[in-house]
């Protein structure tokens, strides 16, 4: 209960602190990208229930000459570069987290295809609401492997606590800054989970792991 008051407070500051700057980026993807200018995807939530997750389009829609999308890389834009190193392109979550799908703190909502694929370890990751940053998001984010970015998830099921949320919401804000661990290396963002098991490379996901791994 406290921590679903906390995602509400939090979510309803961060919308009226963070309107004008989400006006303006709104104006400027209409204006760079056209229409829609928020990207809507559904996304597995609390327990794998399935739910609509909003952010800020970064990516036009190009496609090859058989009518498939091009890969990421190519399609993402100057602007859409930059709100995601910022972060910027996720504002529109916490909108998510006032209706109750998505909290402040948890595991990062994925695809819904990769649900069959996780082992039964892994799955643990949707016992928690999904999260607008996590404990996987401030030990690495997208420059750790799939095997270590689910241990991760499964440790903060295991360890979670109103401490552990903050400690995680100010390393977050460390991470936006220095804009660190955007992207897997020759990806724009992380590679396709394909459900082949990768070992984590650290076992140790206690508090004392470094976070600026």
């Amino acid at each position: 209960m406290l921590k679903r008051l906390i995602d509400i407070s939090g979510a309803s500051i961060a919308l009226i602190v963070f309107s004008p700057i989400m006006a303006f980026i709104a104006w400027k993807v209409a204006r760079t990208m056209g229409k829609p200018v928020f990207f809507r995807q559904v996304r597995p939530g609390l327990n794998g229930k399935p739910f609509t997750m909003v952010k800020f389009r970064t990516m036009r829609d190009a496609k090859d000459a058989n009518d498939n999308p091009l890969p990421d890389g190519e399609r993402i834009t100057p602007f859409g570069n930059f709100m995601r190193r910022t972060s910027l392109d996720e504002l529109p979550e916490f909108w998510n987290v006032l209706k109750g799908d998505m909290s402040l703190v948890g595991s990062r909502p994925l695809l819904m295809e990769y649900l069959p694929l996780y082992t039964p370890e892994q799955a643990r990751r949707h016992e928690v609401r999904p999260g607008i940053t996590g404990w996987a998001q401030v030990n690495g984010r997208n420059a750790i492997s799939w095997g270590d970015k689910f241990k991760l998830d499964v440790w903060y099921v295991d360890n979670q606590s109103l401490w552990l949320d903050i400690k995680i919401l100010f390393l977050t804000v460390k991470k936006v800054l220095f804009k660190e661990d955007i992207s897997a290396d020759n990806h724009a963002t992380m590679p396709f989970f394909e459900g082949r098991y990768q070992p984590a490379k650290n076992d140790d996901y206690s508090n004392n792991h470094d976070c600026s791994s």
